[in-house]
């Protein structure tokens, strides 16, 4: 069920906060070998649920979160609970929540324990990770996406009814697609970070994982502590398909489901045009100029004193940032701004852009490339190409499922909105969802 399906039930009474607690507690026990979660707080969830029980039979229901248990990416700090990162590097030890743990804390949701990820969330397939690599709950050779991996993973085969993440180049959005499920990327800025380990503090976003785009409209309520301002309107609306860069290389059952939701857009009577996003190919260099050297200015004193818990390809990427030029980051930031520029220009064009979320199916584990219309292309850049300039230019985006392969892996669609205007494009994407989604598998790629 969706949130939005149980919650009604809970606040009736007809749900125990305690049942669905502990049935979540079940799925991670019998799912251990997916690798979803660096640490589980067990004991204090359950302790939360009777505790919500409680105040729900006095009447004191709080929202749609009360009682509702929530997973949260062991990238952001839960006051009592070690952040990892996904790391052997020494853990933190915070005393206090992160803003977004404490809002959902004060919305009633329970937190379930903390899930895996890509190592300091410096990649997209959550197979380096200190805590073994994250399996694809359809097929356990497969990656389930990155850098919140375990994020998807812990949603879909219902270890819990909703995840938070992190997204910096498509961590939200690369492990939704994959796993077949909805994830939001809001405004930059619009969501606090405090808390949460940088990546890059000019690209960090954190956001809800869910199973409906309702449901991330609920999460984003909490998480930004007041209530999304729902637009009135319903459609139609013209959605905008990027030309040139973003489209040129991608698997042909890709290609095939993009045209296929074009069609049913156009069928429901929105409409569905070509868009320009002019220097769109710029977008992986001005990303690495700004990430890598911003990554490795808050890793620098342990790159220092001790290196030696990174894993291998997360040194050598903080290693690499060392190395830049300050004239090539001011270089890349005001590249960042024209790139800006220019998506803004492209969404004057239309309400939404509309592409994939990942160029892919979710890549088998260990794989160093993947084919791209007949080409081998490495499995970081490729699962990094449809996401990563929406973090550099700090639009809201949302991945949302749509349909299948052939072999039944999960097909994501990406939403792209205006700046500062996440709630419309949550209204955008509720109004479609389900005209996207007709005809394919249904939503979630989990056997919970």
């Amino acid at each position: 069920m969706t949130i939005a399906e149980l919650s009604p039930r809970v606040g009736s009474g007809e749900v125990s906060p305690v049942e669905i607690v502990t049935g979540c507690l079940e799925r991670i026990t019998a799912r251990r070998d997916l690798n979803a979660f660096v640490s589980v707080q067990a004991d204090r969830a359950l302790e939360d649920a009777r505790a919500a029980t409680a105040e729900i039979a006095a009447g004191r229901y709080r929202g749609p979160l009360h009682g509702i248990p929530v997973s949260i990416k062991d990238l952001i700090d839960v006051a009592g609970v070690p952040t990892t990162a996904g790391s052997a590097v020494p853990p933190l030890h915070p005393e206090a929540d992160a803003p977004v743990v404490r809002r959902l804390r004060e919305a009633g949701a329970i937190l379930i324990g903390k899930t895996n990820l890509h190592e300091f969330a410096f990649g997209t397939t959550s197979d380096e990770t200190a805590f073994g690599a994250v399996h694809h709950p359809l097929d356990y050779a497969r990656s389930a996406g990155g850098s919140s991996g375990g994020a998807a993973v812990a949603l879909v085969e219902g270890m819990c009814l909703a995840s938070i993440g992190t997204d910096t180049g498509g961590s939200i959005r690369i492990p939704s697609a994959a796993c077949g499920i909805v994830g939001l990327k809001p405004t930059f800025g619009e969501l606090p970070v405090v808390g949460i380990v940088p990546l890059s503090t000019t690209c960090d976003h954190v956001g809800p994982m869910t199973l409906s785009v309702e449901d991330a409209r609920i999460l984003f309520d909490a998480l930004r502590a007041s209530a999304v301002k729902k637009p009135a309107e319903a459609g139609p609306f013209t959605f905008g398909v990027p030309t040139g860069y973003l489209l040129e290389r991608l698997d042909p059952e890709i290609r095939e489901a993009l045209t296929t939701v074009r069609s049913q857009l156009s069928r429901a009577g929105h409409a569905v045009t070509d868009v320009a996003i002019p220097n769109a190919q710029s977008t992986p260099d001005i990303y690495l100029h700004i990430v890598l050297p911003e990554a490795s200015h808050y890793h620098a004193a342990t790159l220092e004193s001790d290196p030696s818990g990174y894993s291998p390809g997360i040194r050598l990427r903080l290693e690499m940032g060392r190395y830049l030029l300050a004239e090539d980051y001011v270089r890349a930031m005001q590249l960042r701004a024209r790139l800006a520029a220019a998506v803004d220009a492209a969404l004057r064009q239309c309400d939404a852009l509309l592409l994939p979320s990942l160029p892919v199916v979710a890549p088998i584990l260990g794989a160093t490339t993947v084919d791209l219309d007949g080409n081998p292309e490495p499995v970081r850049a490729a699962t990094l190409r449809l996401t990563q300039m929406f973090n550099l230019t700090g639009h809201p985006a949302i991945a949302v499922p749509a349909g299948r392969n052939r072999a039944s892996l999960p097909i994501g669609m990406q939403l792209v909105g205006e700046r500062n205007r996440t709630d419309r494009l949550l209204a955008i994407a509720a109004g479609v969802e389900r005209q996207i989604t007709v005809g394919f598998g249904s939503v979630g790629g989990g056997a919970g």
